[in-house]
């Protein structure tokens, strides 16, 4: 949520933010509101202001004067009714429209369309040339007996699967991996509940505007999460944190639900665009300070990348453009892996940086040791590893020609020492 003060002073950046993103939102309209808000608020504090001078003087006075007295006060009590009824008609209309702004990106980010527009930012490591003809990693899953997609699809409709064997193992290897890499770095690890309240998925700005592409359990009014970005950040939500305490720094590992409506194509093939999947998530809370969020939005991203390089997977970094960043987001790089059988970079992590968007409509502040004032915190997330759509690149690009499969070195010591799937 931006503040709504920085909004009436520059009515047309907010205007071009929405538009830069393609995100629909009447920022006039917003503003019309809120002035006639504004007024009534205003009215209604000269009101109580006259009846308490009104009601102090009546007892004081008799005849025609404490019978002007009394009609004056019956006017403003009818005036007090008017304003309070449009306040309760307009301020539901009001919130709605405040939690539809979208925040200014950058004036670093690249203005685009939508993702085919992202700058490359650089890339990493070397794409494998093979001396033989690769297999996709469904092929590979199904030969070497460890991926069934046939029967996740038939327990659980399309886009489901079941890892198993060494399959299953690998899938664990690189989570407790990545979650070991972030604990040596000092973040927190954690634990969350997956379904979530209304209330965290607004703060953390998933609501409104991700509702299709969340389960919701209507019977109970809570939702699947589909990333540890919705309790790790709303985690101290509504609460006044010690200075001392920020930076929070967390690393949780979750299953993740993802209902991906209008997925489509090349996509929903295998394993890269699913329902159900688990991801180790960082999610960095700290104090209000654009230099600070800079500073661990680099972090964020460098956590990953040490991930990535350590199972040495090639992979790009990209700027995300205007058109392919969020509501919320001021700036962010996705991190996109090299896919044999997709004959691409293809996305694995988006690091995202906040500044006060989501502490705001978390109401998430810290007592600013300086000013002796509460201030809203910043926040940011990135992936750490998300698998099984980590396990394609690894598949792939670890396949032999006899068609076993290598386990990158530094997963051996999570599968017991094993070298090779086969």
């Amino acid at each position: 949520m931006i503040d709504i003060k920085l909004i009436r002073e520059n009515r047309e950046r907010f205007a071009k933010a929405a538009k830069d993103k393609n995100i629909k939102v009447d920022i006039s309209l917003l503003l019309d509101i809120d002035k006639v808000i504004v007024e009534s608020k205003t009215a209604l504090q000269q009101i109580l202001t006259e009846k308490n001078l009104i009601g102090k003087s009546i007892p004081k006075l008799s005849g025609a004067e404490k019978e002007s007295a009394l009609g004056k006060l019956a006017e403003l009590k009818k005036s007090e009714t008017s304003h309070n009824e449009k306040l309760k008609q307009l301020q539901p209309e009001y919130d709605s429209l405040m939690l539809l702004v979208a925040q200014p990106a950058d004036d670093a980010v690249p203005f685009g369309k939508d993702d085919t527009e992202n700058v490359e930012l650089r890339r990493e490591g070397h794409v494998r040339k093979f001396d033989f003809e690769p297999k996709d990693h469904i092929k590979l899953g199904l030969e070497l007996d460890i991926i069934d997609m046939e029967r996740g699809v038939k327990l659980a409709g399309p886009r489901s699967y079941f890892l198993k064997g060494d399959g299953a193992r690998l899938h664990w290897a690189v989570l407790q991996f990545a979650m070991d890499v972030m604990v040596a770095r000092k973040y927190t690890p954690m634990s969350v509940p997956l379904l979530m309240k209304d209330e965290a998925m607004r703060g953390t700005g998933y609501y409104p505007g991700s509702e299709e592409q969340t389960y919701r359990m209507e019977a109970d009014e809570l939702n699947l999460a589909g990333t540890a970005e919705v309790p790790l950040t709303a985690y101290r939500m509504g609460e006044i944190l010690d200075e001392a305490d920020l930076p929070m720094k967390f690393a949780g590992m979750s299953t993740c639900f993802r209902r991906e409506a209008g997925a489509a194509g090349k996509d929903t093939y295998g394993l890269y665009r699913i329902h159900q999947f688990d991801k180790v998530e960082q999610v960095v809370i700290c104090k209000n300070s654009i230099e600070e969020s800079n500073k661990f939005h680099e972090e964020i991203l460098n956590n990953s990348e040490v991930v990535l390089r350590a199972m040495e997977l090639p992979y790009r970094v990209v700027v995300v453009c205007t058109g392919d960043l969020g509501r919320g987001q001021a700036r962010k790089y996705d991190i996109e892996t090299w896919m044999p059988s997709r004959g691409n970079y293809c996305e694995t992590h988006s690091a995202s940086k906040f500044y006060e968007f989501q502490a705001r409509r978390m109401n998430l502040r810290y007592k600013d040791t300086t000013t002796k004032k509460n201030l809203f915190c910043h926040t940011l997330n990135n992936t750490v590893i998300a698998s099984p759509r980590i396990l394609i690149p690894i598949l792939e690009l670890y396949q032999n020609a006899d068609g076993s499969v290598a386990v990158p070195k530094v997963l051996q010591p999570y599968m017991g020492g094993q070298e090779l799937i086969k």
